[in-house]
C-alpha cells in the first residue's frame, strides 16, 4: 500500500509540473517599442547599415537661392529710331557689332531733309528782315525825338515811334526763337544749312553693342517710334531673380549676391541688388529683385540662365549627411542606433544644407550615432 501511495504522488506532481510549463508558454511575449527596430546579430542586414556619430558644423541661416537670369541694363540701353519718314540707303552696322558713340550706323533719304533746311533759310531770312526793321524803327525814333526838340512835331508822333521800336523788338526775338527752332531742327538731322538733297546720318547715341537689328537697305520706314536697331553697353548688366515671398525678407537693397550660370560651371560671380519689387506676383506668389553686376570682359550675355544665392548668416548646429532623413506623413525622420542591432526612429526638424550635410534644428544632438546608409533596410522593418 506504502508503494501504490508513492506512485499516485508522483503522477500528481509530474502533472502540476506539465501544467506550469504550459501556462509559463502561454504567456504572451513583450509587445516591440513602436519606431525602434532590431536586428539579430546574426543577419547579413547589419553589414549593409553604416553608423556614423553626429557632429556639430556651421550651416547657413536666412539662405536665399533662387532661379536668374541676366538681362541688359535699362539705363544703359538705347534705341535707335528714324526722325523722319524715309528710305534707308545704307546701313553700316550688322547684329553684334561693337560700335562706338556718335559712329555713323544708317543713312536715310527724305524730302524731310530739304523742307528742313528750307524752313532754316525762311527763318534766317525772317529774322535778317526783323533785325533792318529795328534799326528802321531806331532811327525814326531818334528822329522823331530831334524833331520834337525843335517843336517841329508833336509829342505824339514820339509815342508813335517808341511803340514802333517795342514791336520791331518783338518781332526780332520772335524771329530769333524761329531760327533757332530750326537751327535745332536741323541739328537733329545732322543736317547743313544751304545744302538740298542730303541724306540723313543716324549715329550711335552710345558706345556698345548692337543687340537688335530690323532694317535693310532700302526699306522704307515712316513709323517714327520703331527702332531700327537696339544698342546696350554690356560693360555692365542686371541679373533678374523671381525671390520667393517667403524668403524676401532675407535680401536687402544694397547687399551683394552670388551668381552661379549655366554657362560657367564652378564660378561665382558677385552682384548687388538695386531694385526689388513692390508687390508680389499673385501667380508665382514671387517677389522680382534685380542686381547689377559688372561685366568687363563681357563674358555675361542677355539671356543667360543660372541661380541667386544669399546668405544672411551662420550658425553652429548638429548635420547629419542628406541622406540619412527621411520624409513621412509627419515630417523628416532619421534612424538612431539605441544599442547593438537596435534602432529608434526619430522626428527632426532640418535646416540648411552645407555640401551634402543637412543642418538639424532639434530631434539629435552631437555625440548621437545616426544610421546614414541602409536606412530603406529599417524603414521596412
Amino acid at each position: 500500500m506504502r508503494i501504490v501511495g508513492l506512485i499516485m504522488l508522483a503522477g500528481l506532481l509530474a502533472g502540476c509540473s506539465k501544467h506550469e510549463d504550459a501556462a509559463k508558454s502561454q504567456v504572451p511575449a513583450a509587445a516591440p517599442v513602436p519606431g525602434e527596430v532590431s536586428i539579430p546579430p546574426d543577419s547579413p542586414k547589419l553589414l549593409q547599415i553604416k553608423v556614423e556619430t553626429v557632429k556639430e558644423t556651421e550651416v547657413p541661416v536666412g539662405e536665399v537661392d533662387a532661379p536668374g537670369k541676366i538681362e541688359v541694363n535699362p539705363n544703359r540701353v538705347s534705341r535707335v529710331v528714324t526722325p523722319v519718314a524715309g528710305r534707308i540707303t545704307q546701313v553700316f552696322v550688322k547684329l553684334g557689332d561693337a560700335v562706338k558713340e556718335g559712329e555713323p550706323v544708317a543713312t536715310i533719304e527724305s524730302p524731310d531733309a530739304d523742307v528742313a533746311i528750307s524752313a532754316y533759310l525762311q527763318a534766317d531770312s525772317a529774322l535778317g528782315q526783323m533785325k533792318a526793321n529795328l534799326l528802321k524803327s531806331q532811327a525814326d525814333l531818334e528822329r522823331t525825338r530831334d524833331l520834337l526838340e525843335h517843336q517841329a512835331i508833336a509829342k505824339k508822333e514820339v509815342l508813335n515811334a517808341e511803340n514802333a521800336m517795342v514791336q520791331a523788338k518783338a518781332q526780332v526775338e520772335q524771329a530769333v526763337a524761329a531760327r533757332e527752332q530750326a537751327s535745332r531742327r536741323l541739328a537733329i538731322l545732322g543736317l547743313k544749312a544751304g545744302e538740298f538733297g542730303q541724306k540723313i546720318t543716324l549715329h550711335a547715341p552710345v558706345s556698345g553693342k548692337v543687340l537688335e537689328l530690323s532694317v535693310v537697305p532700302g526699306e522704307f520706314r515712316n513709323d517714327t517710334n520703331q527702332p531700327l536697331l537696339t544698342i546696350a553697353d554690356l560693360s555692365t548688366v542686371w541679373i533678374a531673380s523671381d525671390v520667393p515671398e517667403t524668403a524676401i525678407r532675407f535680401i536687402k537693397l544694397g547687399e551683394s549676391i552670388d551668381l552661379e550660370l549655366s554657362a560657367y560651371p564652378g564660378e561665382h560671380f558677385m552682384a548687388h541688388v538695386k531694385r526689388i519689387a513692390d508687390a508680389v506676383d499673385p501667380t508665382t506668389r514671387t517677389v522680382k529683385v534685380r542686381a547689377e553686376m559688372q561685366n568687363p570682359q563681357g563674358r555675361l550675355l542677355p539671356e543667360m540662365f543660372g541661380r541667386i544665392r544669399h546668405v544672411e548668416g551662420l550658425q553652429t548646429m548638429p548635420a547629419v549627411p542628406a541622406a540619412a532623413v527621411l520624409q513621412g506623413q509627419s515630417g523628416s525622420y532619421l534612424y538612431v542606433e539605441t544599442g547593438p542591432g537596435r534602432f529608434r526612429q526619430t522626428g527632426v526638424q532640418t535646416a540648411n544644407r552645407v555640401g551634402n550635410l543637412l543642418g538639424i534644428t532639434s530631434g539629435v544632438q552631437a555625440g548621437d550615432r545616426v544610421v546614414t546608409d541602409g536606412v530603406m533596410l529599417l524603414k521596412g522593418n
